[in-house]
């Protein structure tokens, strides 16, 4: 889904190509210096903020490279965090099923819950997007949806409990 909605983005920019200054920099040192929940979520948006302030990040176009920029750094920490998370839910698994067959498996929840929420994001930046009656910054809405609710979730999935 990402592919067209930052097309859409780069649509609504000028067809001159434009040079984006993006690094993950700021968001990355703001994780490693955050120890609550919180202060992580926090976190979110900041390299995309720091390129939206940088010459060619103020257009549409910009924002939604800008944008995607974070959005991928997200991306990227969620499926890190994912795997690490199944790994713990099939060893759980894999001890329950000596003792307590019977429970319902781990993999498979975290499996059906992280589908459902996928599900559940796109249709919450859709609707982000509708309430931009196609103009012009309905692109940078809908990735900044994406990026925020992937970002929280990536934390979600490597928080501890």
């Amino acid at each position: 889904m990402r592919a067209p909605l930052l097309a859409l983005a780069l649509l609504a920019g000028p067809a001159a190509a434009q040079d984006i200054t993006y690094s993950d920099n700021a968001t990355a040192t703001c994780l490693a210096g955050a120890e609550e929940f919180a202060d992580k979520r926090a976190c979110i948006g900041l390299s995309a903020n720091f390129c939206m302030e940088a010459p060619g990040g103020y257009s549409t176009y910009g924002m939604g490279g800008c944008l995607d920029g974070e959005l991928t750094f997200w991306d990227g920490l969620l499926n890190e965090n994912y795997r690490a998370r199944m790994v713990q839910a099939k060893s759980a698994d894999k001890d329950a099923a000596m003792y307590q067959p019977e429970l319902p498996k781990q993999a498979e929840a975290l499996r059906d819950m992280q589908r459902a929420w996928i599900t559940f994001r796109d249709a919450a930046c859709d609707y982000e997007r509708s309430q931009w009656g196609g103009g012009t910054g309905g692109g940078p809405a809908t990735l900044m949806c994406l990026m925020r609710m992937t970002g929280e979730q990536a934390l979600l999935l490597g928080s501890t409990y």
